[in-house]
């Protein structure tokens, strides 16, 4: 279970990654679809931060990292964090991660100082009801509004990507816009947009759909169609060819685990008749099918 949760976290964090999908979620998700981001914009970040842990020190990572850079300098950083289950303390968890690259800044580790800003990307199938700010966190203490006038107001930027408002969707210009429609319409969705990264958008597709993805199984399966990432294909002809590949690949499968599986049931009866001293059945049975399925019955084959 933690390998396959591995995987998933893998193909989410892959998919993401890419500049134009990174640069549309946030400025669909934070800026209402304005184009206040420019993919050309976004350099890859570190990920990794160190904590001080009990004993000893500890690395803690981010899925995703882009820093905005504006005139050869860092202008601002964004991160962005994949979630698939509900989490009550992922405000305190976003406090450390943000902490650490602030951390980083404060220690003169950073060429410049710049404002950190992360939002969370929730895949769960469970609505989000738990502590995305300090008031939500700690509403069971007892705790003055005069006090709460000297606690910091953390929020957490959290984005449920399967309940997603068909308004906010459509504000969508990368292939994010053909996932979040397919999480709200299901496996009838179709569509005629254009998709450009093809092995990305089936694996996120699978992992979401709770499928298993092997290492390589989509990016063979492109290359034994001869289809090429550059090569320009709708949502509704992949779809299709892919879905055509999966029910031939379960025939075929099927009928060799069919084959196996009446090899090992004629083996069994074999044994049966040669332990029972009925050789004279046993080219009886290689003939006659009906006969056969008699033994299979009478021995509880």
């Amino acid at each position: 279970m933690e390998r396959k949760r591995e995987k998933k976290d893998t193909v989410e964090k892959e998919f993401v990654s890419y500049p134009d999908i990174a640069a549309d979620v946030v400025n669909v998700l934070l800026y209402q679809g304005e184009k206040v981001v420019d993919e050309k914009s976004l350099l890859a970040g570190p990920t990794e931060t160190i904590y001080q842990g009990l004993e000893r020190l500890r690395s803690q990572y981010e899925d995703l990292c882009k820093y905005e850079m504006l005139d050869g300098s860092i202008n601002l950083m964004y991160l962005i964090a994949n979630q698939s289950r509900v989490d009550g303390k992922i405000l305190l968890r976003k406090i450390g991660y943000i902490g650490g690259f602030y951390r980083e800044q404060y220690e003169n580790k950073m060429p410049n100082l710049f404002p950190v800003v992360e939002l969370v990307l929730y895949w769960g199938k469970a609505k989000w009801k738990n502590n995305c700010d300090s008031r939500q966190l700690f509403k069971r203490r007892k705790i003055s509004e005069t006090t709460w006038k000297y606690i910091d107001d953390i929020t957490v930027h959290m984005f449920e990507m399967r309940y997603l408002p068909a308004e906010v969707r459509e504000l969508f210009a990368s292939d994010m816009r053909i996932v979040v429609d397919f999480l709200a319409e299901g496996n009838g969705y179709r569509s005629d947009r254009k998709v450009k990264h093809k092995a990305a958008l089936i694996k996120m597709i699978r992992v979401l759909s709770g499928d298993k993805v092997k290492d390589g199984d989509v990016e063979k399966w492109l290359e034994e169609c001869q289809m090429k990432e550059e090569d320009e294909i709708k949502v509704c002809e992949l779809f299709d060819q892919y879905e055509r590949r999966g029910r031939i690949k379960g025939k075929e499968e099927g009928k060799i685990e069919g084959r196996a599986e009446g090899e090992n049931r004629l083996a069994e009866l074999m044994k049966k008749l040669i332990g029972s001293g009925r050789n004279d059945d046993l080219e009886k049975i290689a003939f006659d099918q009906g006969y056969r399925e008699e033994l299979y019955a009478a021995y509880h084959i």
